[in-house]
């Protein structure tokens, strides 16, 4: 299987899941399809989604939550 990298459209803090009382988007082991959201990128107060370009299985998980990112970063890596 090729592995592709899901990452980071804009700098900001990353979240796993939508709200601290909620499950995370996903975990490693998940599959996710195109469209998913797989996490959520914070700037000054506004939140963007995350969406997965592609479909499979969630191999690593490359950011933390709340982890500060940079545009470009990779979060996820995810086998096709």
């Amino acid at each position: 299987m090729a592995s592709k990298q899901i990452v980071s459209p804009l700098p900001g803090t990353f979240y796993r899941r939508p709200s601290p009382d909620q499950p995370e988007y996903t975990t490693e082991g998940d599959i996710v399809q195109v469209g998913d959201v797989v996490g959520l990128v914070e700037v000054m107060k506004s939140f963007h989604e995350v969406l997965s370009d592609v479909s499979g299985t969630v191999t690593k998980v490359l950011a933390e939550n709340e982890e500060a990112i940079m545009a470009g970063q990779p979060l996820l890596e995810i086998d096709v």
